[in-house]
Parts: C-alpha cells; sequence; structure tokens
C-alpha cells in the first residue's frame, strides 16, 4: 500500500500546476509570433501590446537599465527610428518553463535581417506574468 501511495505521490508532483497548461504555451508563442508580425510590418506600437503597461516593466540591454513601459517604447522608436532600421526580425524560442501557475520564463534568439545597415542580433530572456486572464512581458534581458 505504501508503494502505491509513493507512486501516486510522484505522479502528482510531475503533473503541470494549475494554469501550467498547453494553451498558456501557446498563448506565450503566439504573442511572440504576433509581435513577429507586428514589427516587420513597422507597427512599433503592436509590438509593445506584449510588454506589461506599467512603471514597473524593465528592460536590460547593453546600454542599461530601462524603467516602464513608456521609456521602453521611446528607446525603440529612439533605436529604430526608419523600417530600413528595423529590418526583418525573427525570433527562436530555445527554452519555455513555468516558474508557477502565473509566471514563466522564455529563453530565446532574436535575429534582424536589415541588407544595407547590416544584420544584428543576440540573445533574450524574458519573464512574463499572466495578470487579468493575459500573458505579459514584465521583464526583458535582451543582448
Amino acid at each position: 500500500m505504501k508503494l502505491v501511495y509513493l507512486i501516486g505521490l510522484c505522479i502528482l508532483l510531475t503533473l503541470p500546476s494549475r494554469g501550467q497548461t498547453a494553451a498558456d504555451r501557446r498563448a506565450m508563442l503566439q504573442i511572440l509570433k504576433q509581435q513577429t508580425i507586428d514589427w516587420n510590418a513597422g507597427r512599433v506600437d503592436q509590438f509593445m501590446r506584449a510588454y506589461w503597461q506599467s512603471d514597473s516593466l524593465t528592460f536590460v540591454s547593453k546600454t542599461g537599465i530601462t524603467y516602464g513601459y513608456q521609456p521602453t517604447l521611446a528607446n525603440y522608436r529612439k533605436r529604430y527610428p526608419t523600417r530600413e532600421s528595423m529590418g526583418t526580425l525573427k525570433f527562436d524560442v530555445l527554452q519555455l518553463d513555468f516558474l508557477s501557475p502565473n509566471v514563466a520564463h522564455v529563453i530565446g534568439r532574436w535575429h534582424l535581417t536589415r541588407p544595407k545597415i547590416g544584420d544584428v542580433g543576440g540573445h533574450f530572456s524574458l519573464l512574463w506574468r499572466k495578470v487579468k486572464k493575459r500573458w505579459v512581458i514584465i521583464s526583458d534581458h535582451t543582448s
């Protein structure tokens, strides 16, 4: 009987917690897909919809830490002022882990194809939170 209890406990511990569903994973991947579509159409404002609209949003890059949604949007507009500078974005998700029912961590690679001014790319680490039943990026570390 103890063996049956132990096996049952092991099974319960390996099951995903509530909120960590295939639907949540698909939702985050769809958001990243939509970001790519918006970026490649030159729609920075729509690209930013994936981010938490809060002064507590953090964005870390080689130039430092930016706090807040509006300053992050302003930095994107400043750094990528033209369609040519924006190029064509491609994301590759390398890892997606749930840290709790309402928190996830995504690691990936990004690449901008920019024929006239040169390609750029790097890696990113995104911390996501489910806020009002919607997944949003609350912290972005891009290098």
